[in-house]
């Protein structure tokens, strides 16, 4: 039996509070649909350059990790964001701000 998800709204309330918790702030740019949206995080590293993660499902674990889908200058990001957004208008994004990169996605319980 495949494992029950969160809804989408109260796993972006989960994440926000977590990265409140770190004093990284966040903000939700775009909201999606409440049930079952895409995520989208971007880090914003305050020195003119982002990264975009996002989950895509890998056959081979049979998970769903979050991966880096667009790195550079922060206006390109942006743009891959606006992409992203034109095919899956449902699609959340968040906006941290952290000048190491740190986004909390690699600790446990955010699956």
């Amino acid at each position: 039996m495949p494992e029950p998800r969160l809804a989408t709204a109260v796993w972006v309330a989960a994440y926000r509070a977590r990265l409140g918790l770190a004093n990284i702030p966040a903000y939700v740019t775009s909201r999606g649909d409440d049930t079952a949206g895409a995520v989208l995080v971007k880090c914003a590293h305050l020195d003119g350059s982002a990264a975009v993660y996002g989950r895509e499902w890998d056959f081979n674990s049979d998970s769903r990790p979050w991966q880096v889908l667009a790195q550079g200058p922060e206006p390109e990001v942006d743009q891959a964001i606006v992409r992203q957004r034109g095919f899956d208008p449902d699609l959340w994004v968040i906006e941290i701000e952290s000048r190491d990169g740190r986004t909390l996605l690699d600790e446990p319980g955010l699956a």
